[in-house]
């Protein structure tokens, strides 16, 4: 009721008080139609637009006029601020203010929840458009006194539950007023992020990529619906509707978050602004092709404690980097001209948001992008120009201050919201900060001043020596108590210009006269040029960790003379050949070739192959499987690739190239894989192979049944082998009938899934499936001849050696594991000879990893085949190189050296299936991307740099900062079965 109330009061105001003919049960208000009159004062109107000297006039909570020379009415209130300055009050665009947010609910114990628990609404109870914040606002009075005394007036408050979360209110923090008056829109945005609710336990999705995907049907749905076609009531979807208008607020929380979110917007033409996580600076320049404004948290970690070397030496230099880098991530975004505002959002203690915006602007930012970070930019991004400026009109929202708001030293007096005063610090007690030479009972002291307001205190020292002493600053009136040995003296007196004098009673009851003569604020200076030789900021690479680039590596045209090389085409061995690789392509094989221009290199002794290909990969990925359904068509592993994972360059050092990032075997049918080349350095966008073949990860046996999921895991269907394969048949069937409809010419709902799947009918997309026993093997090759349609490769297969000659006729490849088996019940008949059997079958087959320790001894695991099935070393190698690019239908431009290929080359310093042999040179599309002589370097590079942060690290704990204790990142691995 109280809500309701409030909202008829919201309704019934204009953008000017009003006069109020309605009661209040929310407090009690007084609107303030004094007339006020600032003189005298240095104002920013905005960022830009100085006033020296200026009047600012408010009258009902509004700014009536400003400048420099105006009128002012007889009637108004005149307070001089000769000497201050005044800024528009400060506006955080992304807080949870008098907002309470949802606990999780435990699911320990409770089996898994796949449907949604409301009825009405949108299929998935993580899609909250509908969710409106004023029904859970409540104005948190302490809350708001903390926002007011950094300089706040406005925030803009939101629920934050959900993909889609709903709307936000703008709300005034005036503790003055009621929420009748504060809340000045109560639907000022729209927000969404990738996070499921707390309001429920439903499963899907449990990876970013199953978000992505299902912030896209979403869109696709609400367009649906939009047009009539769905008849029901949906009111998710109808509000998401109604509020496609508003602001659109996503909350990423780091630089690929950020890329992931405006992919999905540019998809539906949204252009949100997103929230960041302050690694942007790591790729600012993609970044700042996103074309997106952003909120940007200073939550700046802490130096580590490094004291002990032991412990330190957990701490990965990514982690250090951190420290020293985020620092700059405002700056670095300003330079490029990319617009941001800055937030409290994952400060713990709000407090902390002046000294890491102080630390922001050391490290390079300028004051005016500051200010305009906490002004105009949230003003513009809640199209609301009556906040972050003082212009004519706009809510008279200001702070007063002794100077430049962003200096240490300078003491925010007062904040003005809606025409209400609140004091931070009287703004009649002066600043006393500084050194001073006191003087009393013949006895000469040196006494520093630190602190603003009441809250300023003394240092005082004889000599060398500290003498204890205790301060208080009172309407000007200055008492010390001074204790030198077993003396104590008082003081008391008054501020004589800059300097101080009064009255000193000792412990005798003696009086005396004492002074402190202001001597400079030296010290200070010299403490802060302390502080700046610790702003060095370490070089960026890409990516931003060890064995990171510094600079984009750059295409060549390489001439590789006088090498053995193993073709892959037809097992073909040049001896003492030539390799020229001109415009990232094989161009000449043979003797005596000409350099030209191109950088040449010795292969006397050595040998070049093709780049080694993994059929089957979970590098480079930020997430595996989508667990939440048994079908999950719709998410793609191109979504989640992540250039930044070590293992990358991992692999380059094992001489792979190129990999196919599937995703695990949660479900029977999972999602589409990503194929991409190992181009250490480049975004994910430059990894990804453009216009090549589309595959998806089905799976089959024990991990899709989840018989090894646990107990509660038994309300999935399917729960049997038999019910997997009625999985298939059954979303085949409707995929069938999918694209007869779409065909037709027919309106359509566009299902994501269901597309997907039409491609594997129609030919359009390859499976490769996960697959143990061969019953299951031949099922699924039975469900595809049905649909007139072959499974592409079987990997894992390790009975494939039962079924070869099944898979012969079908046509299908295998990619499996060398000598892997009995690892769980399902691989219990797996020989190491089945790569061979299968080979000798006349299948194509390829040994692939799905582990990322073995990817980068792909060359070892192909030499397996010699010991067990007999294969020569050509056949062998080709299980690594020709024949999973034939799996991949690549095999027309990488997997062998043929004139015209891509030139996906390795060079090695001995046989390539040897286990004494190293990759020296991994290059792709004509670009070095490993480099063994310059791994070397980069070691070298690697500790130099540990020893500086670490040196800074303990400079920084030696000034007395506050520091954290040494934190080991574990990676993660990722498996066929990661959740």
């Amino acid at each position: 009721m109280k809500k309701i109330l409030i909202l008829l009061v919201f309704l019934c105001i204009s953008t000017t008080y009003a006069q109020e003919y309605f009661p209040s049960n929310t407090g009690v208000k007084t609107p303030n139609n004094k007339l006020f009159a600032f003189t005298n004062a240095k104002i920013y109107v905005t960022p830009t637009n100085i006033i020296k000297k200026g009047t600012l006039l408010i009258k009902d909570g509004k700014v009536l006029n400003i400048g420099k020379s105006i009128n002012i009415p007889k009637e108004a209130e005149v307070i001089n601020l000769a000497g201050k300055t005044i800024y528009p009050s400060f506006i955080d665009v992304y807080a949870t203010f008098g907002i309470t947010l949802p606990k999780r609910e435990s699911a320990s114990g409770k089996r898994p929840q796949y449907d949604a628990n409301r009825k009405g609404y949108y299929w998935n109870d993580h899609i909250r458009p509908d969710a409106n914040a004023f029904n859970n606002f409540k104005f948190d009075s302490k809350k708001a006194k903390e926002l007011v005394n950094l300089g706040f007036g406005v925030v803009n408050t939101r629920l934050d539950d959900g993909i889609m979360q709903g709307n936000g209110v703008l709300v005034a923090l005036n503790t003055a007023s009621s929420d009748a008056y504060r809340i000045l829109n109560k639907q000022s945005a729209n927000y969404l992020s990738f996070s499921k609710s707390k309001k429920t336990r439903q499963s899907y999705p449990t990876s970013r990529m199953g978000a992505m995907a299902l912030l896209r049907q979403t869109y696709l749905d609400a367009d649906w619906y939009a047009k009539g076609n769905i008849k029901n009531t949906d009111l998710a979807l109808q509000a998401l509707n109604d509020k496609k208008e508003l602001p659109q607020i996503f909350r990423a929380g780091s630089y690929l978050d950020d890329l992931r979110a405006d992919k999905v917007g540019d998809e539906f033409g949204i252009q949100y602004t997103i929230v960041g996580g302050g690694n942007e600076y790591q790729r600012i320049s993609d970044i700042k092709n996103t074309n997106a404004t952003f909120i940007i948290p200073i939550n700046f970690r802490k130096a580590y404690d490094v004291s002990n070397a032991f412990l330190a030496e957990k701490i990965a230099l990514s982690d250090m980097r951190k420290w020293n880098q985020e620092p700059t991530n405002p700056a670095v975004l300003s330079k490029n001209n990319i617009p941001f505002a800055l937030t409290t959002y994952k400060l713990k203690k709000s407090k902390e948001f002046t000294a890491n915006l102080q630390k922001a602007i050391k490290f390079g930012l300028s004051k005016t992008t500051a200010l305009s970070a906490l002004t105009s930019v949230p003003s513009k991004i809640l199209r609301n120009d009556k906040i972050g400026n003082l212009n004519k009109g706009s809510y008279a929202n200001f702070l007063i201050t002794s100077g430049d708001i962003f200096d240490k030293n300078t003491t925010l007096y007062e904040n003005w919201i809606q025409g209400d005063k609140t004091v931070v610090n009287d703004i009649n007690i002066k600043d006393l900060s500084g050194e001073y030479i006191l003087a009393v009972n013949a006895e000469t002291y040196t006494m520093s001043i630190s602190g603003k307001g009441t809250k300023q205190k003394t240092s005082i020292k004889k000599g060398d020596k500290k003498v204890s002493s205790k301060f208080s600053l009172k309407d000007n009136w200055i008492t010390i108590t001074l204790r030198d040995g077993d003396k104590f003296t008082r003081l008391s007196g008054i501020v004589e210009s800059k300097n101080l004098k009064g009255t000193a009673t000792n412990n005798n009851g003696d009086e005396t006269d004492w002074t402190a003569t202001f001597k400079s604020k030296k010290e200070d200076k010299k403490e802060d040029k302390k502080k700046d030789k610790n702003t060095e900021v370490v070089a960026i690479s890409y990516p931003n960790i060890g064995y990171g680039n510094y600079t984009k590596s750059r295409q060549e045209n390489i001439l590789i003379k006088n090498t053995t090389v193993w073709t892959s085409e037809d097992g073909k061995i040049l001896t003492n050949t030539d390799v020229l690789i001109k415009n990232g392509k094989i161009s000449k094989l043979g003797k005596s070739i000409s350099s030209g221009n191109a950088k040449v290199i010795d292969g006397t002794g050595k040998y070049l192959t093709a780049g080694i290909i993994d059929e089957h990969s979970h590098i480079a990925t930020s997430a595996v499987n989508e667990a939440g359904h048994n079908s999950t068509a719709e998410v793609t592993i191109e979504d989640v690739v992540n250039p930044d994972d070590i293992n990358i360059y991992r692999n380059l050092a094992g001489g792979v190239t190129s990999i196919q990032i599937l995703h695990g075997s949660a479900n029977p049918i999972g999602g589409r894989s990503a194929i991409i080349k190992l181009k250490w350095g480049e975004n994910a966008d430059g990894m990804i192979y453009k216009n090549t073949p589309k595959f998806i990860k089905f799976a089959l046996g024990e991990n899709v049944k989840q018989a090894n999921w646990g107990d509660l895991q038994t309300v999935r269907f399917p729960q049997t082998r038999m019910g997997v394969e009625q999985v298939y048949i059954d979303y085949f069937q409707r995929a069938k009938e999918y694209d007869a409809k779409k065909k037709s010419g027919q309106p359509y709902r566009k299902d994501i899934e269901l597309e997907t799947l039409a491609e594997i009918i129609n030919k359009e997309r390859f499976i490769s499936c996960h697959s143990y026993v061969q019953s299951e093997i031949n099922m699924l090759m039975k469900v595809a001849e049905q649909f007139n349609f072959n499974i592409n490769t079987f990997t894992h297969i390790l009975e494939g050696y039962k079924v070869a000659d099944k898979m012969k006729k079908h046509g299908a490849g295998g990619s499996t594991f060398a000598d892997w088996w009995a690892y769980k019940y399902e691989v219990n008949d797996a020989i190491p000879y089945n790569a061979a059997i299968m080979h000798n079958q006349g299948i194509t087959v390829a040994i692939n990893s799905d582990d990322a320790e073995m990817s980068r001894r792909l060359n070892q695991e192909a030499a397996k085949l010699i010991k067990y099935g007999g294969l020569s070393e050509q056949d062998a190698w080709a299980t690594v190189t020709i024949n999973p690019a034939k799996l991949l239908h690549l095999n027309y431009r990488t997997g062998s050296i043929k004139v015209g290929k891509d030139a996906d080359v390795v060079l090695w310093n001995g046989n390539p299936l040897s286990i004494y042999s190293k990759a020296e040179k991994t290059i792709i599309d004509g670009t070095l991307y490993f480099d063994i002589k310059k791994d070397k370097e980069k070691r070298k590079t690697i500790k130099t740099e540990r020893a500086k942060l670490i040196n800074m690290m303990l400079l920084e704990k030696l000034k007395g900062a506050k520091t954290q204790a040494p934190v080991k990142k574990v990676k993660k691995l990722f498996h066929c079965d990661t959740e």
